[in-house]
């Protein structure tokens, strides 16, 4: 983040990329981005012969001087990917204004970071109940229906891949897991919980699903650190399943988290790096 807010806020001519079309498979969504300067990069749009071939183009921009451009990209063997998609990436050189309004959103993403993975009923409710707070707030799903059905004001990721959406969340951010999927929400959690950073790990579920991950995880990753993980999730609303009840509960326990965390940044240290690792 300090890298890119260098890189806006100088003076060198930036390049922007973002992928504005995915058909098939795919390392990133429409909408992922990178900056391009002359010497340095901010951002990733999955990485591979592709984003090399996109950096190359948007430095030949900057020596042109051009302001604008469009890449179509087959992902097939010809370029070292195996995904078999197409990426339409769009190139634009940023002005002034154009920079002030990416450095604007680096404000937005300051915010702590609440990913719901999952967009079935209670995420869609916790995702009403959330957009409202001081949270940047995403609702990640495989499955484009879902989303679609989602009407609260967050940013929504349709991904195949939403261990991806774990892997680049920034340190202190919270999980709630809630796919439609047991053996999804087990690989989802593990994945959280293996960052060693979290503000918030929870997995909707009862006192058997929790048992269950557990004898997962402890076959998976003996290491993991499962005191780190709310399982049931919203247990604030006394056995209520309501969606809307569960939401308003979880939500509870997010901001709590999230809270705790910024008062105490050691403690969603990752333990990698020597610190405590419990909340």
């Amino acid at each position: 983040m300090r890298g890119l807010r260098a890189l806006l806020g100088g003076d060198a001519p930036v390049i922007h990329a973002q992928i504005t079309r995915v058909r098939g498979s795919s390392p990133r969504e429409a909408g992922a981005e990178m900056f391009v300067g002359t010497s340095e990069i901010a951002g990733t749009i999955g990485g591979g012969t592709v984003e090399h071939q996109v950096i190359e183009r948007a430095r030949e921009l900057l020596v042109a001087g051009m302001a604008r451009d469009q890449m179509d990209l087959a992902l097939g063997l010809e370029l070292g990917q195996c995904c078999g998609g197409h990426l339409r990436v769009a190139l634009t050189r940023l002005d002034a204004q154009a920079r002030a309004a990416h450095l604007a959103r680096l404000d937005v993403a300051r915010l702590p970071h609440v990913l719901i993975l999952g967009a079935g009923h209670v995420g869609r409710a916790l995702a009403e109940v959330m957009a409202p707070l001081p949270c940047r707030v995403l609702l990640v799903d495989p499955r484009s229906a879902e989303l679609a059905r989602a009407t609260a004001p967050v940013e929504t990721r349709l991904t195949p891949l939403p261990e991806a959406e774990i892997a680049m969340a920034p340190p202190r951010s919270a999980y709630v897991i809630v796919t439609h999927d047991h053996g999804l929400d087990f690989l989802l959690t593990l994945a959280a919980l293996r960052r060693g950073d979290a503000a918030y790990v929870g997995l909707i579920g009862s006192a058997t699903k929790r048992a269950r991950f557990q004898r997962f995880a402890r076959d998976t990753d003996p290491a993991a650190d499962l005191s780190r993980l709310t399982c049931p999730i919203g247990a604030g609303g006394l056995g209520d399943k309501h969606p809307g009840v569960i939401a308003l509960a979880t939500a509870q326990e997010v901001l709590g988290a999230l809270r705790h965390a910024d008062r105490n940044p050691t403690i969603c240290t990752n333990p990698n790096l020597g610190k405590t690792a419990r909340i």
